[in-house]
């Protein structure tokens, strides 16, 4: 039989909120995936990944990995008794602000993985809020047997240390989407039109990523009110970008309705399965305007400057890493105050190069860190 430091192909087994087809998501896992697969080459091995999905058989299609279901217990045993261990993340996995099932059922999988005897990995976590303090200790403890621990800002270190996490074992990294790369066609950019025998420039692509929050729908009235303000001030191509099949496409089409006859032009762009479509669209725009967090994560994978809408302090905490900070709330946003911020940065672009791009700079590079780290464990 051949030792460990022998062995060429490892099997992974990654757990996150995946098959459900939101490009937020879909961009973490396909981030993973690809940066597990270079780490691998580097070292001369293989890693086999194996997915908890909510659609097995879509993400097997839509990957080329392995696939189970997430809640069938008996194929997610087998899956980690088969594995060399467990990836859970990324994404804000352990939460209550959406549910109170998402903090037992991830600490859940990582249990049955120590149960079988491998090694848990925690990879480019968001943490919180935890709202309920008898999840804290079952958090720290799960944490404090992983191998491995990355979160993917200071403020989740922050949480896990007070629940009593070691901070030595905490790395904090970035999303691991700002290390996703486009792809072909990444950038392509059409600046100019021909109108009979003379070429105009034509307007600037604005990317609107919007979803629904507030049950009064206030928010996404006053985001329609500054995207009216901005149409006024320059002349602009808004582009909705759904991120979240369904609702978000519900959402778009709730600011566009309120945008007719604003004289704004406005389109619904597809909502892409592949995140590597949707980061090339993100990549053509001069602007991105958004509330999702991973719209802001994709602009700033491509350098195209953006404005953040905040709804939970994720928002503000990715802005603070790039040396920007929330053009407003849900609750709080002066359209006149976003639409001539807006305007300013597509007239003249380089202010918000000069204060964001060297950090970002920074985040791509470290965010192949968790893969680095989990590969080299694996070997030894």
């Amino acid at each position: 039989m051949k030792n460990k430091n022998s062995r060429t192909s490892f099997r992974l087994v990654l757990s996150g909120y995946y098959g459900f087809r939101n490009s937020g998501d879909e961009a973490v896992l396909k981030s993973i995936l690809t940066a597990l697969k270079a780490e691998a080459n580097n070292a001369g091995v293989e890693v086999v990944p194996i997915v908890l999905s909510s659609d097995p058989e879509w993400t097997a299609k839509q990957y080329g990995v392995e696939s189970v279901h997430r809640m069938k217990l008996g194929e997610i045993r087998r899956a980690l008794k088969n594995s060399d261990g467990l990836i859970s993340g990324g994404g804000s996995l352990l939460q209550d602000a959406t549910g109170l099932g998402s903090i037992p059922y991830y600490l859940g999988i990582m249990a049955i993985a120590r149960w079988c005897g491998k090694p848990t990995f925690v990879y480019a976590q968001g943490i919180g809020p935890v709202n309920r303090k008898i999840m804290q200790p079952f958090i720290a403890r799960a944490f404090k047997r992983a191998g491995y621990v990355s979160v993917r800002d200071e403020e989740s270190a922050t949480l896990l240390r007070r629940f009593g996490v070691p901070p030595a074992s905490i790395d904090v990294v970035p999303d691991p989407v700002m290390g996703l790369p486009a792809g072909d066609g990444a950038g392509e950019t059409a600046s100019h039109a021909i109108v009979g025998s003379q070429e105009v420039e034509s307007p600037p692509v604005v990317g609107v990523s919007v979803r629904f929050w507030r049950s009064d729908r206030t928010d996404l009235d006053r985001v329609a009110a500054a995207l009216e303000a901005l149409a006024g001030r320059h002349r602009v191509r808004l582009r909705f970008l759904p991120f979240y099949r369904g609702a978000d496409e519900d959402a778009s089409r709730y600011v566009m309705e309120r945008l007719a006859g604003a004289g704004a032009s406005a389109e619904l762009a597809p909502a892409h399965d592949d995140p590597q479509q949707m980061l090339r669209e993100v990549g053509r725009c001069a602007l991105l305007i958004g509330m999702r967090l991973h719209s802001l994560i994709y602009a700033a994978n491509q350098n195209v400057p953006l404005m953040g809408l905040s709804y939970d302090p994720k928002i503000d905490q990715f802005l603070q890493r790039i040396g920007q900070r929330a053009i407003g709330t849900t609750d709080s946003l002066d359209p006149d105050i976003m639409a001539l911020q807006a305007a300013d940065i597509l007239r003249d672009p380089g202010q918000w190069h000069q204060e964001s791009d060297a950090a970002i700079q920074r985040l791509k590079l470290e965010a192949a860190k968790p893969a680095q780290q989990i590969v080299s464990y694996i070997r030894t």
